[in-house]
């Protein structure tokens, strides 16, 4: 017997209203429900009963789609396989990769907290949690980290790639930290394409050509000495530790973690562990009269181990910027400090590049020049600290002074 298909009609699906199931042939069935929802279903003989097989509305499968569906089953069954057995093992296959699967926030997260014990300062972490939650993740954040491709990193860096180098060269390397921890942990397979070298750096513009430093507002080196003079007139010991900080061209990460065991009275030096420097080397600072007397200000009033104690350990990032706030000194910062000690010694002393460089714990990149130098420049470096301490109490001389050159026209 010739079993007629393609009953069913566009018009007809469309149209058809009263409950029940209407042949397409082949199998496929127009299902409508009493609530007037049209389904199609393939329908055939399993093992002697009748089996039932549901392929989705009309809404997600045309008449064309649903009879193309059928021809597949038809030829399923033709190789000895049961269609709805085959569905429930891709069914089953899928639920196990959708439990398996971790967006890139995820693998983000995962990363950050196996990582966190290793970063000492809380800081990292909230930076990490936030330069990837603004740049990254409305971008990628809820995709399979497989999916994620060299198309959607691009996506990602391009708009500050460069308005903000500095910014997005940290993004792109935490994402590529995260992808990198997601293949380690099978997550992903195949090249990381955040990388750099032999990749991205193909796609964007070197850092060193489009990066634009940006330097932390700094008092001008002629209006030090008065502010020094109000900064003396300030109460608490954040007011103290920026002055200790001025006069030793530290950071602020540096001044508020010092510790009493850091400090060596009898060679006047403060000496600073690797670990809480930012160049991870260990850095001494020869301490003028001036920083050596707010020490023994500071001890008077000693509560824990910390130099510069806080409500429960040392002070906070923020407690010298709440002093400068306090000063209405709001258009400088206090690491620009530094920037006012380095002007001042290139302008007004006669020592050399390397004295100020090392004052400041630059890095020197030659290692055995370096090593010289942290020896052979500690005399100068502790006379030169011994000025800068002399410079920022001296009192500012008002009177006109006619130029020497002037003078003798």
């Amino acid at each position: 017997m010739i079993r007629i298909k393609n009953k069913l009609t566009v018009r007809t699906v469309e149209t058809k209203k009263t409950p029940g199931y209407y042949a397409d042939g082949g199998s496929l069935y127009l299902r409508v429900t009493p609530a007037i929802t049209k389904t199609w279903a393939f329908v055939y003989i399993k093992a002697g009963k009748r089996t039932e097989m549901g392929l989705g509305s009309i809404d997600n499968l045309s008449l064309e789609q649903a009879r193309a569906k059928a021809d597949m089953l038809r030829k399923q069954i033709a190789t000895g396989l049961d269609p709805l057995t085959e569905q429930q093992a891709q069914d089953n296959e899928r639920k196990a990769q959708r439990a398996k699967m971790m967006t890139f926030e995820q693998c983000a997260q995962a990363y950050i907290a196996a990582h966190r014990a290793g970063w000492k300062n809380p800081k990292h972490v909230q930076q990490w949690e936030n330069t990837l939650a603004q740049y990254a993740f409305p971008v990628f954040g809820g995709l399979d980290v497989r999916s994620i491709d060299t198309g959607l990193v691009t996506q990602c860096l391009e708009p500050i790639w460069l308005t903000k180098n500095e910014t997005a060269g940290r993004v792109r390397g935490r994402i590529e930290s995260v992808l990198d921890w997601a293949t380690a942990r099978k997550y992903r397979t195949g090249d990381n394409p955040a990388r750099w070298r032999g990749h991205l750096d193909k796609l964007l513009a070197k850092p060193s050509k489009v990066q634009v430093t940006e330097h932390h507002p700094a008092l001008p080196y002629d209006q030090l000495s008065e502010f020094m003079a109000l900064l003396q007139q300030q109460a608490g010991i954040a007011a103290k530790c920026l002055e200790f900080t001025i006069l030793t061209s530290a950071r602020t990460g540096e001044s508020i973690g010092a510790v009493w065991s850091e400090i060596d009275l009898n060679a006047k030096t403060w000496t600073i562990p690797a670990a809480r420097m930012k160049a991870k080397r260990e850095h001494s600072v020869p301490l003028s009269p001036a920083a050596l007397a707010i020490i023994e200000q500071m001890a008077a009033m000693r509560t824990n181990d910390y130099i510069f104690p806080g409500n429960r350990k040392g002070l906070s990032n923020m407690a010298m910027a709440a002093v400068l706030k306090r000063m209405g000194k709001t258009d400088i910062t206090v690491h620009g400090f530094r920037s006012t000690f380095s002007d001042w010694a290139a302008e007004s002393t006669a020592y050399a590049g390397e004295v100020r460089e090392m004052s400041l714990a630059h890095t020197i990149k030659n290692q055995a020049e370096a090593a010289y130098r942290r020896g052979a420049l500690m005399e100068k470096r502790a006379r030169l600290m011994a000025d800068w301490a002399r410079f920022c109490y001296a009192p500012m001389i008002s009177a006109d002074v006619t130029p020497i050159r002037k003078a003798v026209q």
